[in-house]
């Protein structure tokens, strides 16, 4: 099982348990994080790379790793994808290095993934 199937799964679980403890304050914060990311003033794909950028400078390689997939399935181009790393780099400085090499590995694994199906 790759990487990005096995974080699909593992995260479905996970989430699945927390929902299951979960009180209400923790479902209606689930549900606040799936709302704010569908179309509003703002197009889903450019929050999208908002969230990317605030993962990548917070340094959550999961957070990276689920926008990254998610810019993936908007349509986010190279460049695109690119261009809001670089803006992560920046804000978050050299730390964020190694998660922007992860992201961009897992960028290229969803590319290749997406020209096979």
């Amino acid at each position: 099982m790759d990487a990005i199937t096995a974080f699909r799964e593992e995260r479905e679980r996970l989430n699945e348990i927390v929902l299951k403890y979960g009180q209400k304050d923790i479902k209606r914060f689930f549900n606040l994080d799936s709302s704010v990311y569908k179309d509003g003033a703002l197009p889903a794909k450019t929050k999208e790379l908002l969230g990317l950028v605030g993962s990548l400078v917070l340094r959550c390689d999961d957070c990276i790793l689920y926008h990254t997939i998610r810019c993936c399935e908007e349509g986010v181009t190279d460049e695109e994808f690119e261009e809001t790393m670089t803006i992560g780099l920046i804000v978050g400085g050299s730390i964020t290095i190694p998660h922007l090499r992860r992201a961009f590995k897992h960028w290229e694994e969803l590319k290749v993934k997406q020209q096979e199906e």
